[in-house]
């Protein structure tokens, strides 16, 4: 008997969606009898969340314990995410790899489905540190890079003023996959020079970088500038004021990822302090977020309206991703991977290939306080 879900009453459209071993079937058509049926009475449906950084949840530090990656997908899915980047930091040599053999043996759970490693580091400026350990940092290796894109990394966030940087930025995208611009201390030219050379990603524009300058534009100046690259932002309510998050959404609308940059309790075996202001190093560096995407995404929307804060956690990180199974989409025969929005964009439950990972238990909680 092939596995079938039915969604009904649904405000908007779709109005119902059936799925059937993993894909949708039908979208407000006619449904067989006696299948499943979940009761969307007052919520909408939206493409499954699409997570670019994500470095742990509660405790599973993805860095200091690639094997927790699974522990952590299974608690993704409470956020809306039905795909994620697991995102390695900056760590000693043998991590990547170790992650890498993890996502590639995932366990046959209800849970975020890893689509690769998005790397963090090592290859970063020695200035723009933030919280990742200095010790592991160092310049790019191409043949380390070419063998994790081999093996399923799909992401390397570098900084491209580095000796090789602009190379190893070739060389990933001639792999196919995503160089990211990130914890940098470039100037605009060399910035982009980075996008001319295949760069295409942003990771957390303003955090880990120099500070937009009207006379010194630098990194931040050159990717908002550039319709070629997609700009990540952790819109938690701490890594980046309202007010330039309002200016983000209108210089880069339609290329913008939002993304939690969530960590555990430590990062990357670094033990962090929680609290309002954020996730922060003993000294007070500013270490990662604590909200979860779903959080991310009503903050946004707050900004800058429902749709693009949507957009910028379904169509626009799975293109990015040059994804073309259906994530990041609701269409016929592409992959079931939905997630079920109160009005005000409480996730009230995640469906990931077909099946449900996660079901509010009731009304939905309130919003963490910033960070």
């Amino acid at each position: 008997m092939p596995d079938r879900l039915l969604i009904t009453g649904l405000s908007g459209s779709p109005g119902r969606i059936l799925a059937i071993d993993g894909l949708i079937e039908a979208l407000d058509g006619d449904s067989p009898p006696d299948v499943p049926t979940i009761d969307g009475a007052g919520l909408s449906a939206a493409p499954g969340f699409i997570e670019l950084q994500v470095n742990g949840v509660g405790d599973a530090d993805f860095t200091a314990d690639p094997a927790s990656i699974h522990r952590g997908a299974a608690m993704l899915p409470r956020h809306g995410v039905t795909s994620f980047l697991p995102t390695i930091v900056t760590s000693p040599r043998g991590t990547v790899e170790a992650a890498l053999a993890s996502v590639a043996n995932p366990p046959d759970l209800d849970a975020a489905v890893p689509l690769g490693l998005h790397v963090e580091g090592p290859f970063i400026s020695p200035r723009r540190l933030g919280a990742h350990d200095p010790s592991w940092r160092r310049d790019p290796d191409l043949d380390e890079i070419r063998s994790w894109l081999r093996d399923g990394v799909r992401m390397l966030t570098l900084a491209p003023e580095l000796p090789g940087g602009l190379e190893a930025i070739e060389v990933i995208a001639d792999a196919g996959e995503v160089a990211a611009i990130g914890h940098t201390d470039a100037d605009a030219a060399t910035t982009s020079g980075a996008i001319d050379a295949g760069a295409r990603y942003a990771t957390h524009l303003f955090n880990g970088m120099p500070p937009l300058d009207h006379r010194e534009p630098g990194p931040a100046g050159a990717i908002l500038a550039d319709e070629r690259v997609v700009v990540g932002l952790i819109a938690d309510g701490v890594h980046v004021h309202p007010l330039v998050l309002d200016i983000v959404a209108r210089s880069a609308a339609g290329r913008m990822s939002l993304v939690s940059d969530a960590v555990a309790r430590g990062l990357g075996g670094r033990p962090l302090t929680h609290g309002p202001d954020g996730a922060r190093l003993p000294d007070g560096t500013l270490a990662g977020g604590l909200a979860g995407l779903d959080h991310v995404v009503r903050t946004f929307a707050g900004i800058a309206g429902r749709d693009a804060a949507l957009a910028a956690v379904t169509e626009i990180p799975a293109r990015l991703l040059g994804l073309d199974d259906g994530r990041g989409t609701l269409r016929v025969s592409g992959r079931a991977d939905i997630v079920l929005l109160t009005a005000d964009l409480e996730v009230a439950a995640t469906i990931v290939g077909g099946r449900v990972a996660f079901r509010s238990p009731g009304p939905a909680a309130p919003d963490p306080a910033p960070g």
